[in-house]
């Protein structure tokens, strides 16, 4: 109820029997207890339904803190646009202070003002800032709104109030808000529409306000400007030539709407309707006095001499609703259009048009019932659709139509609302030419049955069909009868939203509009300095980082070269790594000099790629010591794994016949001295390469002890797809030998940590173990000799 009204409000803490210091807990329960007691479907009295809505606005009253806090204190709520209480001072004689002046001169000469009359249609429009965010904002997005910005004692605001009445005469009865805002009082609304002066005049189209920039105010450019802001074809202009297309485009689920007119400009009225039911109906607008339309009229036998309004669905030969008058009404086009909005079969395709077509009913007696036909979106699913459409077409029961409505969907887009109705088991596998009826209980819940045999269209399968379809909707509409399956549903997609393409357009031509309505020729300079420092920061960094790449790259393909101290420019030292096969094993091992050594790791080629990348990162470090070789060993080679083999063998303190796995020895890391004839090794899984604790003689008790304890918790020689076979006693201490046995064992791989290493995991602690060889703290195994290389 406005604040301005007579009538008193009534005391929501009397209809809900609370006190005024209830809390929340206590407003919840009281609605609860009254709302069940006065719901029309429990209670027959005839003031029921009056009583029952009287509870649930007091609740929401109630329940939301500001509008109780301002009821605590003035006794009513703000519940319209019109929020603010403004008294009307206007039959009261304002003091002149000038009226004596001039009266001693004889005459009848005063200043004429009339500010307080001629503002009192801003008062009674004024608007806050609350009121525009929670009312005017969500209008908005069916009703244009025009808001003026005004201001008290403000001249040029009272020179324009003649305008804005005849604006609101001429607006307001085809559907625009007339809205004004006191600039002064809401400073937070003016400053967030960038209002700077008054008058100031805006226009609010889906909660989008564009700025009116013609230095004065007139009646003809403000409906210039208000024309102009209208999407470019909200309403189209339809010729013979378009006709077919414009009438024939109704698989984007809108009916068709065709105005025939005489003027040349399309007027207000109409793309007021249009923007109302933009997204349940296309609005064309036929001229009549052009040659290229008369065909147009001949055809749906329209009349010259009298505005025309045909609203088609599916048929673009027979419209299902016209009116012809002189001047057609905004309402008696909103009451035609609102009537016939949906086609005759519409397709489920967001969520707004499943609650329209298919709203919740709770009560069986009175459920409502929504025929889906499940197709794809293929013109070889037409047949189908156009069965049901003439089925639907063909339902003459009034108590049908008014309970039952007929729908489809396509499948691959309505992905979610799909496997919600074929999760139940006893659902059909194959969905397309299926028909489901569903019963909406709640929002997200429904109850639904699919129609046994699917939906047939061709000779006697198509009779049988409509047949059971009928029997099924006339049995549930009759019956008391539970439906078999039960769901829950999340929102339907929207078919109809805009791609990020165009969403990103829409934002940058928003953008433009507002730059061009805020931005003066003083904000001008600033702006542009602004995006050109941006954007020669962005350029520059651009520009730097592709430099930084062509250097790397440069680097990269070229040896490196440096210029020494003597002058001479000298060759880089660059990390080489060699293959060890049986052409290169003298170079890399049996010839090695005194002190150098080659380091090298096993792999094959599924897992050099991930290995060697780690394997050059850990060897990087010591690319310039000229005592290194570094190399890898593909173990797919039988050459390679032979070799391998010997020198395992050669390792340990007596011979044996060993089982390798090639696998498991990817990421093992060889150190060889060719000239002292020993070797190192490194494997993620050797207990060596996870504590660097090596086994010797000379090892301390306490060193051995720890090692002792780690090795027996887990199974000795866990690494290198082997293990000894013999075991060993809990007091024996595990020497270099014993070591080596391990080494050569034949058991399956465990994991040393009771997990799963990866490939990629194999070379993670070569570095540390690279630290311990050069120390020289790693275990050596030798051997007597290097064996010749396999095949060789």
């Amino acid at each position: 109820m406005p604040p301005n009204s007579s009538e008193k409000q009534p005391d929501p803490y009397e209809i809900l029997h609370i006190k005024r210091n209830a809390d929340a807990t206590t407003v919840k329960k009281a609605f609860k207890q009254l709302a069940k007691e006065w719901h029309p479907d429990k209670n027959q009295s005839p003031e029921a339904e009056a009583r029952f809505i009287e509870i649930n606005e007091a609740y929401k009253l109630l329940m939301d803190p500001e509008r109780r806090r301002l009821f605590d204190s003035t006794g009513h709520t703000d519940e319209q646009p019109n929020f603010r209480k403004q008294h009307d001072y206007s039959s009261f004689r304002r003091f002149d202070p000038f009226d004596d002046i001039f009266s001693t001169f004889g005459g009848n000469f005063r200043f004429n003002f009339k500010y307080g009359e001629g503002t009192n249609i801003y008062k009674k429009q004024s608007i806050t800032f609350k009121s525009y965010q929670n009312s005017v904002v969500q209008l908005s997005q069916k009703q244009p709104y025009l808001i003026l910005f005004y201001s008290d004692w403000c001249i040029a605001c009272a020179q324009i109030e003649p305008i804005w009445r005849r604006l609101c005469e001429e607006l307001e009865p085809i559907n625009f808000g007339m809205a004004t805002v006191h600039a002064g009082r809401e400073v937070e609304l003016a400053k967030r529409l960038g209002v700077k002066t008054v008058p100031y005049l805006i226009m609010l189209l889906d909660g989008h306000p564009y700025h009116y920039t013609q230095p004065s105010v007139s009646m003809v450019s403000s409906l210039d400007f208000i024309r102009s802001k209208f999407p470019h074809k909200l309403v189209q202009r339809i010729t013979e030539e378009d006709l077919d297309s414009f009438l024939g485009g109704w698989m984007d689920n809108r009916v068709r709407v065709l105005l025939f007119g005489r003027l040349d400009i399309i007027r207000l009225r109409y793309l007021s309707v249009g923007w109302e039911f933009r997204e349940r109906a296309v609005i064309g607008y036929v001229q009549m006095d052009r040659s290229d339309t008369d065909s147009i009229r001949v055809r749906y036998s329209v009349s010259s001499k009298v505005d025309t309004l045909l609203v088609f669905h599916e048929d673009p030969y027979t419209p299902v609703a016209s009116v012809a008058m002189t001047d057609l009404p905004y309402p008696t086009m909103k009451d035609i259009i609102d009537g016939n909005k949906f086609l005759v079969l519409p397709r489920l395709s967001s969520q707004s048009v499943f609650d329209a077509l298919c709203p919740v009913e709770s009560m069986r007696s009175r459920r409502r019932l929504c025929v889906v036909l499940v197709t794809q979106d293929d013109p070889a699913h037409d047949p189908s659709r156009a069965a049901l459409r003439d089925y639907a077409t063909a339902t003459d029961q009034a108590r049908e139509r008014e309970r039952v409505r007929y729908t489809y969907l396509f499948r691959e887009k309505q992905v979610d609302f799909m496997n919600a109705l074929t999760a139940a088991s006893g659902s059909p596998v194959e969905t397309n030419h299926r028909i489901v009826i569903l019963w909406r209980t709640e929002r997200h819940t429904l109850k639904y049955e699919w129609l046994e045999g699917g939906w047939e269209v061709e000779g006697e399968k198509h009779n049988t069909s409509r047949e059971n379809l009928r029997a099924t909707i006339t049995r549930l509409l009759h019956s008391n009868q539970p439906m078999p399956y039960e769901t829950v549903i999340q929102e339907l997609f929207d078919e109809h939203a805009q791609g990020i393409v165009w969403r990103i357009i829409s934002k940058l031509v928003s953008v433009q509009d507002f730059l061009r309505d805020n931005v003066n020729q003083d904000d001008i300079v600033p702006a542009v300095s602004i995006m050109v420092t941006v954007i020669f920061i962005v350029a520059g960094g651009y520009v730097m980082s592709y430099l930084v790449k062509l250097e790397e790259e440069r680097v990269s393909s070229a040896r490196s070269t440096f210029v020494d101290s003597t002058g001479r420019v000298k060759i880089a030292p660059q990390l080489r790594v060699h293959e060890l096969r049986g052409e290169s094993y003298n170079g890399m091992v049996r010839l090695l000099k005194p002190g150098c050594r080659t380091i090298v790791v096993l792999c094959d080629s599924e897992s050099k790629s991930k290995l060697m990348p780690k394997f050059h990162k850990a060897c990087w470090p010591y690319r310039k010591n000229k005592t290194l070789m570094f190399g890898f060993l593909n173990i797919e080679r039988a050459s390679g794994m032979e070799w391998y083999k010997r020198i395992l063998v050669l390792g340990l303190p007596e011979p044996r016949d060993l089982n390798i796995n090639p696998k498991n020895t990817i990421g093992t890391v060889i150190a060889l001295n060719g000239h002292r004839k020993y070797y190192c090794l490194y494997h993620a899984k050797h207990p060596e390469a996870v504590f660097g604790l090596p086994t010797n003689p000379g090892a301390t008790a306490e060193t051995e002890g720890l090692r002792r304890r780690h090795t027996k918790s887990s199974i000795t020689g866990d690494f290198m797809g082997f293990s000894d076979n013999e075991s060993e006693s809990e007091s024996d201490v595990e020497t270099g030998d014993k070591r080596k046995d391990s080494i050569a064992s034949d058991k399956p791989l465990l994991n040393y940590y009771s997990n799963i290493l990866f490939e990629d995991q194999l070379l993670e602690g070569l570095g540390n173990w690279l630290d311990r060889l050069f120390e020289g703290t790693t275990l050596r195994y030798h051997i007597n000799y290097w064996p010749d290389w396999p095949g060789k």
